[in-house]
């Protein structure tokens, strides 16, 4: 995304939002606080404060730029809307977030849904667990 994209969701293009996304786009943990991102940006050099952080994440959210989850815990974060569907595991060991897709488990829930006269607009899946991976970087 860059400023052109900005634009066209409704939002000026400031170095603090350029800013934002760009750390939203090259971050590898593509579920993100906004104590995330502001440590990120204090990482790279930017002083662009907290409050800053939370505004400017909750304009992409309004702008249908970023998705917020919040999972159990009471943390929210923040991941770019790659318009694509997606669900979660959530470890509740250290908070990672990992995505999944799965044919038969979206099959099974239109199915149950027809069954009760639904037609999903939209749903979201979490399942949270125990990473069982003994050597787990997360931990």
């Amino acid at each position: 995304m860059d400023s052109g994209e900005l634009r066209k969701a409704g939002l000026k293009a400031t170095l603090p939002r350029l800013r934002i996304l760009s750390i939203l786009e090259k971050n590898n943990d593509l579920h993100l606080s906004a104590e995330d991102v502001y440590k990120a940006l204090l990482e790279a050099g930017e002083e662009i404060g907290l409050a800053t952080v939370y505004r400017v994440l909750t304009q992409f959210e309004g702008a249908g730029l970023v998705i917020r989850h919040n999972f159990e815990g009471g943390r929210s974060v923040f991941e770019l809307d790659s318009g694509e569907h997606h669900d979660h595991i959530v470890c509740l060991e250290c908070s990672k977030v990992f995505e999944f897709t799965d044919a038969a488990i979206e099959a099974r829930q239109q199915r149950i849904a027809a069954q009760h006269g639904f037609r999903i607009g939209e749903h979201s899946l979490v399942l949270y667990g125990h990473c069982t991976k003994t050597a787990c970087p997360n931990r």
